[in-house]
């Protein structure tokens, strides 16, 4: 076995994880170069070649997989930079992509402007064809008028084609004629079609979803072919794999085909590290805080499962556009150590969410940066030593950091500069408490039972004020909680989701029809593991349904306990067990009403690397470092010890006030606070409410 890399490109910092032949993990950071991603990746490898004496060519030539988690998809679409796309749909119903779901976040505020479609009603095209819910060809497909469409197209210069036709996921016939004529008059020009992509019920969405694949597909495919030429010119000849947005990796070569998978590459694995790291948080919810430059991403594990969503938004609820497709359940907030600090005319501080990113960062850091930011509000506090930033690597400006706060936060808010400096931590740290409580008090869990599990470079800045604000008992630091994101890649495993619209109520159970479709799925699974499978130590299929009551007007996903429903036992079983999720979910059920389903789903896991989170080398010696003043949030200045992360031994506990550093991030424990390391090599920090 040889060198396995996991790379995150976070707005900041590009994250690298490398297992080495004998299992033992190291972490290395890189700048983020977000005019060329890959530089970063590059740069962050070279950095991993160098720490062990060895060239690029000869350190990657030792590699057998790398997987990549990107943020170059969600980056082309708030850019603009996505393909110039055309929507051909079914004649009458050119609107689906405007009309949306009719949702809005604030249904009387009439000063905000209404979303532009994601596709102007000006690349819009409708196509005379009509196919009926059943299936039957009311209107028959018009070629000569697609042919007419498709010559247009040539001359508006489209580069990509997304197809969405009425009733196509029980009758696909027409957008597969489609299709053959794009391929035949537009050569070259890369398409989407809807029951392909994501054969679902809802029309908005699945048109969504559709323009959005298609719209990346020239984008990301160039960026992937780009990545797998650079680092073949580099010297690493192993697998490439990608993050998708479900939680798992895929072929870089597949899932450039369907860039859709791609828009929460990143923030999808940091809850399956969390899973494998939080063990000793001995909670049944965990809430999972990714704290990178830019943004802060919350997610969760519950009784051992990844809660996904469908409602991915690319921005804020209603006023952006929908995926529409199956994503790891991800909130995030323009929070962050690069967040800038500023106060507004009426004299009011806010933090974030425009951030100083990589580019040109904190001011701290010395590249150029003027604007006060968290980064720089920390190592003002003490939170940071100038002189040990990236293990010593990088020596950062106090001075320069604390005249900015003093000049654009204190000055205008009347406070000493460690005063404002106090405030800026204590403001983003609401900020995220706030997006916690998005993500759990409003879908009906009590933070106050879960533990705090918190990853990311600047997550041990403030991961012990968010877990008292909360009144979780218990925060959870990984030992490669710097690099959360990237330490879950390379544990994550190889997957596919596969889905299927079948309609049947338990009152009138349509048990052969369905298992028909079950048995299609997971033929299409057994070709998955054959195939990009092929060689998995384990392969497993994890079945769902999207059910509700009769005329419900919205499903929820209920796993299932068996991959087919055979007789009156399995079906009493699967309508229990949605009774049962309803009433976790919105804490009301109805036990003696029927349920119909909507659509069946597979998963299909291939695990490819080790089940089991690596350990990073320890370091040897005391762990004891110098010690220094730090102003705590609540709890004024103190004379506190620094103690090094990779030298604590197991077991071995510290008594809060206190700063527990490694080369990647600084975590403060707060007085009344202990932390203790257990097996895994994680930080468990007890906090006395």
């Amino acid at each position: 076995m040889g060198l396995r890399f996991a790379v995150d490109t976070g707005g900041t910092f590009t994250d690298l994880v490398v297992a080495a032949e004998n299992g033992v993990l190291t972490m290395h950071k890189a700048s983020t170069t977000p005019a060329d991603p890959v530089a970063g990746v590059i740069d962050s490898l070279r950095l991993a070649a160098e720490s062990v004496s060895e060239t690029l060519a000869d350190y990657l030539g030792r590699g057998e997989m790398l997987v990549h988690g990107t943020t170059h998809a969600i980056n082309a679409i708030v850019t603009g930079a996505t393909a110039r796309t055309a929507f051909l749909t079914t004649e009458g119903h050119p609107d689906t992509l405007v009309f949306r779901e009719g949702g809005r976040m604030e249904p009387f505020n009439f000063t905000i402007p209404y979303t532009e479609p994601y596709i102007p009603k000006a690349l819009t095209f409708e196509v005379p064809e009509r196919i009926t819910v059943t299936g039957k060809i009311k209107k028959p497909l018009d070629e000569t008028a697609v042919i007419a469409i498709l010559d247009k197209l040539k001359v508006e210069n489209v580069e990509a084609i997304g197809v969405c036709c009425l009733w196509s996921i029980v009758n696909p016939a027409h957008e597969l004629a489609i299709g053959r004529l794009i391929e035949k008059h537009l050569p070259g020009v890369p398409y989407t079609l809807s029951h392909r992509i994501n054969p679902s019920l809802r029309e908005y969405r699945r048109a969504s979803s559709t323009v959005i694949d298609a719209s990346l597909k020239p984008v990301m495919g160039a960026y992937m072919r780009g990545l797998d030429q650079r680092l073949k010119e580099a010297g690493f000849n192993g697998r490439v794999l990608v993050v998708t947005s479900q939680g798992g990796v895929m072929d870089a070569e597949q899932v450039a085909e369907t860039p859709v998978h791609l828009i929460n590459s990143g923030p999808s694995m940091a809850p399956v590290a969390a899973f494998a790291y939080g063990a000793g948080a001995e909670a049944e919810t965990l809430i999972v805080g990714d704290t990178g430059g830019t943004t802060f991403d919350v997610s969760l594990v519950r009784k051992g499962r990844i809660p996904r969503s469908r409602e991915t938004w690319l921005g804020q609820p209603f006023r952006s556009h929908m995926t529409g497709m199956p994503s790891v359940d991800v909130k995030s907030i323009g929070a962050g150590g690069g967040s800038i600090a500023w106060v507004d005319a009426g004299g009011l501080l806010h933090v974030g969410p425009k951030s100083a990113g990589a580019v040109p960062g904190p001011v701290c850091y010395r590249r150029g940066g003027t604007r006060p930011t968290v980064t720089d509000a920390a190592l003002v506090l003490g939170f940071l030593d100038a002189d040990f930033f990236l293990g010593g690597k990088m020596s950062l400006d106090r001075d320069g950091a604390f005249e900015a706060i003093r000049r654009d936060v204190a000055e205008p808010i009347g406070k000493s500069v460690e005063d404002a400096a106090a405030a800026i931590m204590e403001l983003a740290t609401e900020h995220m408490v706030q997006a916690i409580m998005d993500i759990t008090v409003n879908q009906g869990i009590d933070p106050t039972a879960a533990a705090f599990v918190a990853g990311g470079g600047a997550a041990g800045l403030n991961c012990v004020a968010i877990g008292r604000r909360l009144g979780c008992r218990r925060v959870v630091v990984p030992e490669t909680g710097a690099g959360l994101s990237a330490s879950g890649a390379l544990i994550s495993d190889l997957k596919s989701h596969y889905q299927a619209m079948f309609h049947t109520r338990s009152d009138e159970f349509d048990h052969a029809g369905l298992n028909a479709v079950l048995t299609q799925l997971e033929a299409q699974c057994t070709d998955f593991a054959k195939g990009p499978g092929a060689g998995a130590s384990a392969v497993a299929i994890d079945w769902s349904t999207e059910a509700r009551y009769v005329d419900q007007a919205w499903e929820i996903e209920v796993p299932l306990k068996n991959s087919r429903i055979e007789g009156d036992g399995d079906l009493d079983v699967f309508v229990g067990d949605f009774h049962a999720t309803h009433q976790d979910i919105f804490a009301v059920s109805d036990p003696g009403a029927p349920v119909e389903t909507v659509s069946w789903n597979a998963e299909i896991r291939c695990r490819i690397g080790s089940a089991e989170p690596g350990r990073l080398a320890p370091k040897s010696g005391s762990s004891l470092l110098a010690s220094r003043r730090v102003r705590f949030m609540n709890a004024g200045w103190h004379e506190v010890e620094v103690h090094r992360f990779e030298a604590l031994p197991e077991g071995a506990g510290i008594a809060g006030p206190a700063i527990i550093e490694s080369d990647f991030t600084s975590i403060v424990i707060d007085p009344g606070a202990r932390a203790v390391r257990d097996r895994s090599g994680s930080l468990i920090i007890d906090i006395i409410q």
